[in-house]
């Protein structure tokens, strides 16, 4: 029985240089031309989960707490998990070996209806001012810490992962069907900071800059 293609809602214009089929996905690991400027990376093929329970605090995700207040981020093992409100989190898998299905009816798969993507730079914040009203430095939490606000007008998850090397790094999901003219407005709006395509390989390599194999912050914003 042949594999089910899955589709990511997001295109770039630039030739793939290296990729591999998981999981149905096509995943470009690395983009021809890549620089050290602005980047804009697919995650979309990364698994993802909606979770709603009137007691967040009575469950775990595989084995993994779910933070006590609103805007609250944790990561560990290559899951991350944001508190929305009080009776809903989402759960991002960004590195290693996606889990098994959740056991819980509080799960929700929401991997196909929603695009995600990955931004780092330098000039990410004065991007942002852009195309968001937020102020990043207003939480009292430190990264990873979830923003939730429109941008370019479609509600979205924005989290502020932390920083490598002077690179801010930040996640935004939305719904799938906003993906494209999501993904086509952010190239626009970051053209003069030379944002451009990069491969999973690039996330990777940052991930791991951020944090300790553990899973504890390495370093970011505070």
């Amino acid at each position: 029985m042949s594999e089910i293609l899955r589709r990511s809602p997001v295109h770039f214009d630039v030739r793939p240089q290296l990729s591999e089929i998981r999981g149905g996905w096509e995943v470009v690991l690395e983009y021809e031309g890549e620089a050290d400027a602005a980047r804009i990376i697919d995650l979309s093929h990364r698994t993802r989960w909606d979770v709603q329970d009137g007691d967040l605090s009575s469950v775990t995700a595989w084995g993994r707490t779910i933070p006590d207040e609103p805007g609250k981020c944790s990561y560990d093992r290559g899951l991350l998990i944001n508190r929305m409100n009080r009776t809903q989190a989402a759960c991002w898998h960004l590195a290693g070996d996606p889990p098994a299905g959740a056991d819980s009816r509080a799960f929700t798969e929401t991997t196909d209806g929603q695009m995600l993507v990955a931004l780092s730079g330098r000039d990410i914040f004065r991007l942002m001012e852009k195309t968001v009203s937020l102020d990043f430095e207003a939480s009292r939490f430190a990264p990873p810490r979830l923003f939730q606000a429109p941008i370019f007008h479609v509600p979205a998850q924005i989290v502020q992962l932390g920083e490598e090397d002077g690179r801010d790094v930040l996640l935004i999901a939305c719904s799938r069907g906003y993906g494209h003219t999501v993904i086509q407005a952010l190239l626009h709006a970051g053209a003069q900071w030379g944002l451009h395509a990069a491969g999973e390989k690039a996330f990777s390599a940052t991930l791991k800059a951020i944090f300790t194999p553990a899973g504890k912050k390495k370093t970011g914003r505070g």
